[in-house]
């Protein structure tokens, strides 16, 4: 008899215990969590530096410098040697500073056929219209854009800046006049080579 009870004992207390144990797993609440793979894209910045020569007689001297990084490109530049004032600043379509008046350089480089304007203008703008920038007493100006509209050297014809020209004019761009702003004579060019 006492083997019997034993026996009804242990049988109670296992499936006890197997009923908590069964129990539990169905309460457990697994959380299963997927880690996915981010990959950074890195590119390691494309940068160019050129050196404006004075053109048609004047003084001007100056430094551009070109990044491109994760498809933006910014150009900052320092131009010395200016009459105080406003002074239009553009892309021409030739790298070609050799003529003494800078007119080699070739006309604004315009890839999408656009009319002349305010870079953003919804009437239309060439992708050379930097704008303008200004000097101060000293003869001395700077200049910062970033865009996406330039690359440098990705190939793309209506983005790449490789083989044109920056362009210091004499005068103000006036934002309007068809071709060229009448910003007046070339003071400054630079050849954009990598």
């Amino acid at each position: 008899m006492k083997n019997l009870k034993l026996i009804i004992f242990s049988f109670i207390v296992l499936s006890a215990a197997t009923a908590c144990k069964d129990t539990k797993k169905e309460n457990e609440t697994v959380i299963e969590t997927e880690v996915e793979d981010i990959e950074e894209v890195v590119t390691t910045p494309k940068k160019l530096s050129i050196t404006l020569s004075p053109k048609s007689g004047s003084n001007v001297e100056g430094t551009v410098n070109f990044s491109d990084k994760n498809g933006m490109v910014t150009m900052v530049g320092t131009v010395t040697g200016l009459e105080e004032g406003k002074h239009a600043i553009h892309i021409h379509e030739k790298a070609d500073c050799s003529a003494d008046d800078g007119t080699s350089s070739g006309g604004h480089w315009n890839p999408t056929g656009q009319p002349h304007g305010a870079w953003g203008d919804e009437a239309g703008y060439h992708k050379g219209d930097i704008g303008n920038l200004e000097a101060n007493a000293n003869g001395r100006a700077t200049i910062t854009k970033t865009t996406d509209e330039w690359c440098i050297g990705c190939g793309d014809e209506t983005k790449d800046i490789l083989g044109k020209a920056i362009i210091v004019h004499i005068g103000e761009d006036d934002l309007k006049t068809q071709p060229t702003g009448a910003a007046g004579a070339r003071i400054g060019c630079a050849g954009i080579i990598e």
